[in-house]
This record gives structure tokens, sequence and C-alpha cells, in this order.
């Protein structure tokens, strides 16, 4: 059975879109009506035009059975309803085409439920300027999908994150991390050689400078392991 929106995310996106009865030009210039209804979605929205608020319910229902089923077809699997009320109102938003080419929709393919709730963060932008509104709302919009995904045992990857950031270098590949891992090898390696300095003869030290390469080799593989996995949750 195709699934269908909750009142806790048509409410949602009524809070965001707003209600108009006269027909305005949105952030990027398109004609829109409603809550939200837009010439670019192949609505005949045109300027002056005059509506009243039962049309506008009725608007609304009409496009969320195009965004449910948009989305229903872009993720091709069945999702927990509030993960899909989020996905539906991140499409409303931007469209159905948008929604589907999203690394949203990307991760959600890939069972990576969690990552995907941290990429809503990236739709943030009308007009080439990052609108206020727009990241509230996907903050919204990601907290309703995690709350969704954290009963999804399906995920293959589970980061706990609240929203992206712009794409760059994963976090642990920034200079800092770098240098942290390598002034804790240093620090064992300093150590180390205080412990020979202090020691009368080298057979009395060595067993204290294996116990300092084993430290130093340790040291080493925990923060590569931790930069890897920082990269591959990075995406």
């Amino acid at each position: 059975m195709p699934m269908r929106t909750s009142e806790r995310a048509r409410a949602l996106i009524q809070k965001y879109e707003g209600l108009r009865l006269t027909s305005y030009r949105d952030a990027v210039g398109v004609w829109t009506i409603g809550y939200g209804r837009a010439a670019t979605g192949g609505f005949d929205v045109r300027p002056n035009m005059k509506i009243t608020k039962q049309q506008a319910e009725q608007f609304l229902i009409e496009d969320l059975q195009i965004y449910e089923r948009g989305v229903e077809r872009a993720i091709g699997r069945e999702i927990p309803q509030l993960c899909f009320d989020a996905c539906v109102s991140l499409a409303y938003n931007i469209g159905v085409g948008a929604f589907a080419k999203s690394s949203v929709c990307r991760e959600i393919k890939r069972r990576r439920m969690q990552t995907a709730a941290t990429k809503f963060g990236l739709w943030v932008k009308a007009g080439g300027r990052t609108l206020r509104g727009l990241v509230r709302r996907r903050a919204e919009e990601a907290a309703l999908f995690l709350e969704g995904a954290n009963g999804d045992t399906s995920d293959d990857v589970i980061v706990r994150v609240p929203l992206d950031q712009p794409r760059g270098k994963a976090p642990a590949a920034s200079t800092t991390n770098i240098a942290a891992g390598v002034s804790a090898v240093a620090g064992v390696t300093a150590a180390g050689r205080e412990i020979v300095d202090n020691t009368s003869t080298m057979m009395q030290a060595a067993p204290w400078i294996v116990v300092c390469v084993v430290i130093a080799a340790a040291t080493w593989w925990i923060w590569r392991e931790r930069n890897r996995k920082s990269r591959e949750d990075g995406i």
C-alpha cells in the first residue's frame, strides 16, 4: 500500500510554506500560491491569482500525493513513517527531481539512514543565499528523520550528528587531527628517550624501550583507524 504523509508532517509543511491566498513570487522569483504551490511544479499559478482557504487545503492534498509518489519512486523501498515524512517535506520544498538526485536519497538507498539525516543540512540555499527559514526547516526535518531512523535496525553505518556541513575535508583528515596523532607518538618516543637517559646500562633500558615501542605502535594504529572511520562517515 502506498505510504501517506502523516498529520505531523503535513503540519510541518504548512508551517514553513505558509498560507498565501493571493499569488506571489517566492525567494527565487517563481509565482506561488496557497501552501507553496509553485508554477515550476507544472501548476497553473499566475500573477494576481486569488484562491480561498478551502482551495488551498485541496491543493495541498493533491500536491502531497504527487510528492509522496515521487519520494517512493526515488527511494525504491519502504522506510519508517517519520523518515518518509521528512523526505516528503524536503521534496515538497526542493522538487522531486532534486530529491531523487540528492545525497539524502542516495544514502537512504545505501541503507545509511543516520548518515542520510546529516545531508538535509546541505539544502539551505535559495537564489545562492543561505536562508534562515530553510536552515530551521532542514533542522526540523532532520530531527524528524532521525526520530524515525533510530528505530530502523537496517542501518549499515550509525553516526549520530545533527546536520551536515558543506563538503570539504573529512574531519579526521584535518591538520589538527593529524598533528594530534603525531604528537601522541612523539610524546611516547620522548618518554622512551628519558627512560634511556636515566638508566645506567642499555641492558636495563631494553625492556622499557620495548614497552615504549609497543605503546607508540598501538597509539598510531588507534589514530589511523579513527582517521579511516571518520573519512568513511564524512562523505
